[in-house]
């Protein structure tokens, strides 16, 4: 395939495009200068989960994809198979011709679907990578007559219910319900807040390994562990950044 239809499908118009950075072995196909790419810091998120919880001989479901950053990396660093969930269809033909292009199709299964956390994630897995996806529930994916505090019931039910199917669970979490800085899921916004309801919501069916938390330095950013500095919001990092890393373990499997 002509790395020009990687690049229509990439950045084919959503309110998610160009949104990941390409994958390190795409690199080597689409010359990066061809794309507009607003970072997410993937990069430095991957970096961070790999030394906790290497990919090597994994098999992981990737919910809410995206253009299959993390499903790519996860397969070029050994997993043994990797389940890419995407209810975009732009993004998910994307990954599917990108996973023809690297020769992984033995590796990566594409589905194109949002999960609803009730019933159609029937499978069981070594891994899950949930990254910024359960703030968008009644927005993306799920009931759109929510109320937020039901939308926050909702975010602790989808982690139970994965604590049954996943053994381990990569999550991160946004501060805004539907990503609307008008619709705070947290009073004052906090790192703190968010861990908290965090911990308090999932401690029957998961326990916390790892917390990675972003730290700048000059123009490098790196996630390191909770601390008593880092816990507090730094709002030169922007909402992204301040948003925790969890690295979970299921008490369930």
């Amino acid at each position: 395939m002509s790395y020009l239809k990687l690049i229509e499908l990439y950045t084919r118009t959503s309110k998610h495009s160009n949104y990941q950075v390409l994958a390190r072995p795409l690199r080597a196909i689409i010359p990066q200068d061809s794309l507009n790419i607003i970072t997410r810091y993937e990069s430095e998120r991957l970096d961070y989960i790999l030394s906790r919880y290497p990919a090597k001989g994994k098999v992981i479901a990737d919910i809410g994809g995206n253009t299959g950053f993390f499903t790519l990396e996860c397969a070029a660093h050994g997993a043994t198979a990797v389940m890419y969930f995407e209810g975009n269809e732009a993004h998910a033909e994307f990954v599917r011709e990108a996973t023809h292009a690297l020769n992984l199709d033995k590796v990566v299964t594409v589905f194109t679907r949002y999960i609803n956390f009730r019933d159609n994630f029937n499978c069981q897995v070594d891994a899950c990578l949930l990254l910024n996806v359960l703030h968008h529930i009644g927005d993306d994916y799920g009931d759109a007559a929510l109320s937020r505090d039901e939308a926050k019931k909702e975010i602790l039910e989808s982690l139970s219910y994965l604590s049954r199917k996943a053994k381990m669970l990569i999550f991160q979490l946004g501060f805004n319900w539907k990503g609307d800085c008008s619709l705070p899921l947290f009073e004052q916004g906090t790192k703190e807040e968010l861990i908290e309801f965090i911990q308090k919501g999932i401690v029957v069916d998961w326990d916390i390994l790892n917390i990675g938390i972003a730290h700048r330095t000059g123009n490098c950013i790196e996630y390191q562990e909770l601390n008593e500095a880092n816990i507090q919001r730094n709002d030169q990092l922007g909402e992204f950044l301040n948003r925790p890393l969890f690295v979970m373990r299921s008490k369930n499997l």
